[in-house]
């Protein structure tokens, strides 16, 4: 078994599938189609949609071939993705190179207006849709299949047309030097997931290895960086897999709308957290303070985020979903917003908005749109809006489905890492 075999093995996702029986897989069909109703979730897609999908993406590797002179030819330059092992699309891939004076860091993104348009039936229907819904075991794209996990998946040892943020990080500071966001052609080399990312750290021998240290390295310096700022970081334990891909995804999108708000001067689809009032955090804080074996550092009070961050790293493990809570009780809902002003209060960015992952939101597909041509839609705050209201309808969805699953026996996390497979009813009577 190779390493990155083991590693997978080892984890939850390596375990096989949740087996149930067909009457519970009726009762799960039935809950599903019940939450789409009430959240108003298309799950399947009109014919005019899939028609044009196919249509549009006839003969991809020719349509790449034809536009490689007019695009940046990144082909040759060493790049990977990074994804749970269930990932069913992967919207970015990175590559990084440390020089004299600078870091260089690429977030190559799918160029999926390169294929989807305002004009187009596969644009009203994201609008409608507004996101991928991801449900435990059961994926409803934002985008028809063909696109979301073929044409514009940034899957390894294939040609695709890209969006790609080049990033020149001072190497000091980490500030940008320089941005530029351009179209490209890439081939990525390989597709880790997040434990085999982890084998690859660990092992001098395996490729990918001084790539994955140096972007690591790169990684955890600006996730410093960002908790001294005082960007809240309520998760102080996440691997460094998951850093990696956090960090590098932040500093892109970041890099994109500071473009757009400094550079164009643009409205776009801006990411804006309101945050909470003096006496919400005080009593947030109160309530951590009064946890059994939890004390907020003296010196961290006047900044209610970085006492957060200081806490959580001393907390006993009991008491991290405690504390977790009583901030998210009074965490306003960020929005989506047509200018950037208030920022974002739990990154603490004067200046935030989405564009890593235009295969699963609208905010980044427009946003890609917007950078690609300048051009703003005319009724953009009735899309921030829309986009807003169905993330919340998404995340309401997924916990009632979730709570179901638990309802009737099943592991929701089991059954999202691990997926479900249908078997007949002595052989599910063994298993749950």
């Amino acid at each position: 078994m190779s390493d990155d075999a083991q590693a997978d093995a080892g984890t939850a996702e390596g375990q096989g599938p949740v087996e149930i029986s067909e009457d519970l897989a009726r009762h799960l069909e039935n809950k599903r189609e019940e939450l789409f109703e009430k959240f108003e979730i298309r799950d399947e897609f009109p014919d005019e949609v899939l028609e044009e999908a196919e249509d549009r993406t006839q003969d991809v590797q020719s349509e790449i071939t034809g536009e490689i002179d007019e695009r940046e030819d990144l082909r040759e330059l060493t790049t990977w993705t990074t994804d749970p092992i269930d990932a069913q699309d992967f919207d970015d891939a990175l590559s990084v190179e440390e020089r004299d004076d600078e870091y260089v860091l690429w977030v190559h993104i799918a160029d999926v207006t390169h294929y989807v348009h305002p004009e187009s039936a596969m644009w009203a229907e994201a609008v409608e849709r507004s996101n991928t819904v991801y449900l435990p075991g059961y994926t409803i794209h934002m985008l028809p299949p063909v696109l979301a996990e073929s044409v514009c998946s940034l899957v390894p040892n294939e040609e695709r047309f890209a969006h790609t943020v080049e990033m020149h990080l001072d190497k000091e500071t980490l500030t940008y030097e320089t941005i530029d966001i351009y179209k490209s052609v890439i081939e990525s080399d390989e597709r880790l997931t997040y434990s085999q990312a982890e084998n690859r750290l660990e092992d001098p021998d395996a490729p990918l290895h001084d790539e994955n240290v140096l972007v690591h390295e790169l990684a955890d310096r600006m996730h410093e960086q960002r908790k001294e700022d005082g960007s809240l970081v309520l998760n102080p334990s996440r691997d460094r897999a998951h850093t990696i891909i956090e960090e590098c995804m932040l500093k892109a999108n970041k890099a994109v709308t500071h473009t757009l708000m400094w550079d164009r001067g643009v409205e776009a689809m801006y990411r804006v957290h309101p945050q909470p009032s003096p006496d919400e955090w005080s009593k947030a804080l109160q309530e951590i303070q009064d946890l059994d074996g939890v004390s907020i550092p003296g010196d961290t009070w006047e900044d209610p985020r970085k006492a957060v961050n200081a806490t959580l790293e001393e907390a006993p493990g009991r008491q991290l979903d405690k504390i977790q809570w009583a901030v998210m009780k009074v965490m306003p809902r960020a929005r989506y917003m047509n200018d950037p002003f208030g920022g974002h209060h739990a990154l603490n960015f004067e200046i935030y908005g989405h564009f890593t992952s235009p295969i699963r939101r609208l905010s980044d597909l427009i946003n890609h749109w917007i950078v690609y041509q300048n051009d703003v839609p005319e009724n953009l705050v009735e899309l921030c809006d829309r986009a807003s209201d169905k993330q919340k309808d998404a995340e309401q969805c997924e916990r009632e489905y979730k709570g179901f699953l638990q309802e009737v026996g099943l592991d929701p996390m089991a059954v999202n890492n691990r997926g479900i497979e249908v078997v007949d009813e002595d052989e599910a009577e063994k298993t749950l």
